[in-house]
């Protein structure tokens, strides 16, 4: 595993490490947490359904929902439909694809070095009990996480708050995931190219990757999992104003 490249061999992978794998002509990345045994447990969405925008988001949706087969370990995961936390043998949350480890804690240098978003983050990890401790908490509350939204709760916030304890709280922003960040960045840094402004273009870029990390986001903070299926609950009710009622102390490596 080097600088430019997360990939790991499945000997390597630890329970409590978030790992990601690629999907379609690395368009976008779907996301997890390994828990042991060969499991993964991950955010995702059932029945083949979309984001329902109209837009390049649903395919991206697609790509990052894989096409189970009929595993004898997971059985049929096709089966049902909505936006549900799961648990996958370790192949089928590959679907064909490498396996690849989310880096935590990294240095300003490496995080900029990385040509992608949503490889690595500033922030430091929580212990791996902790993290096993979120993501089965909610697996078997129902697997609920909220709506899945490409842009604002993805499957890499979830892995991002399993590791961390982190969200996001302020209404209308992007979650925590550095692919959307990132792409983001890169849509208003390819504006200022346009413009022929291509050096303020690029320092926009590295700004905008870093300013939304989740270490750095200022709307972020730490929420234990019990607290969250109320947040998560009232959300059903009243879409997103429960995120608005998080009460906690805003993450700056408190």
């Amino acid at each position: 595993m080097g600088l430019f490249s997360n990939k790991i061999s499945r000997e390597e992978v630890k329970p409590g490490d978030h790992i990601y794998s690629w999907r379609t002509a690395y368009v976008y990345a779907h996301h997890g947490i390994y828990v042991g045994d060969n499991k993964v447990i991950h955010f995702t969405r059932g029945g083949g359904r979309q984001t329902e925008t109209g837009t390049f988001l649903d395919k991206l949706v697609v790509s990052s929902s894989p096409n189970y087969p009929q595993c004898l370990v997971c059985k049929d995961h096709s089966s049902f439909n909505g936006d549900k936390v799961i648990t996958s043998c370790l192949d089928c949350f590959l679907a064909g694809g490498n396996l690849y480890l989310f880096k935590y804690n990294v240095s300003r240098s490496s995080f900029l070095a990385k040509p992608r978003g949503g490889t690595c983050t500033l922030a430091p990890s929580d212990p791996p009990e902790d993290v096993l401790v979120r993501a089965n908490f909610q697996l078997h509350m129902d697997g609920w996480f909220g709506d899945y939204d490409v842009t604002e709760n993805n499957c890499e916030d979830f892995a991002i708050y399993c590791k961390t304890g982190l969200l996001v709280c302020k209404k209308n922003r992007f979650g925590t995931s550095g692919q959307v960040n990132a792409a983001a960045a890169a849509s208003l840094a390819l504006a200022l190219h346009a413009c022929g402004l291509t050096m303020l273009g690029v320092g926009v870029y590295c700004y905008g990757r870093v300013a939304s990390d989740v270490s750095r986001n200022g709307d972020v903070i730490k929420v234990p999992a019990k607290k969250l299926v109320s947040i998560l609950e009232s959300d059903r009710t009243s879409p997103r104003e429960g995120w608005l009622s998080i009460a906690g102390p805003k993450f700056r490596g408190e």
